[in-house]
């Protein structure tokens, strides 16, 4: 199993970045993807979350409107469109996935991407 984040760097505020997370060695198509982030001194934070198939997506009231996440999962892939960035969206940012069966609970995580926002 590989969850591998790309995309982050640094930017000025009120830039955009897009993040990406290629995912192998799981259905990709049965999992919930999430991205979080952790921040210097803070606690991970759940920042958007989609659906399996797409169909649902929800944020966090600090990025709504900023941020969108959407996925392909013809590519296996879960993107992070970021605009409008603020110091405050400075942090790693991780890509999960998560299955929730009866039996088990299957949960992925990436290595994280840095994304900095800084003048």
């Amino acid at each position: 199993v590989q969850v591998v984040e790309s995309g982050g760097g640094l930017v000025q505020p009120g830039g955009s970045l897009r993040l990406s997370c290629a995912a192998s060695g799981f259905t990709f198509s049965s999992y919930d993807m999430h991205w979080y982030r952790q921040g210097p001194g803070k606690e991970r934070e759940l920042v958007a979350h989609i659906t399996s198939a797409g169909g649902r997506t929800n944020y966090a009231d600090s990025v709504k409107g900023r941020f969108t996440i959407s996925r392909d999962n013809a590519k296996n892939t879960v993107y992070l469109q970021m605009n409008s960035l603020k110091p405050g969206d400075t942090a790693m940012y991780y890509c999960n996935a998560l299955l929730i069966t009866w039996a088990k609970k299957y949960d992925y995580w990436g290595q994280g991407t840095q994304v900095t926002v800084s003048s």
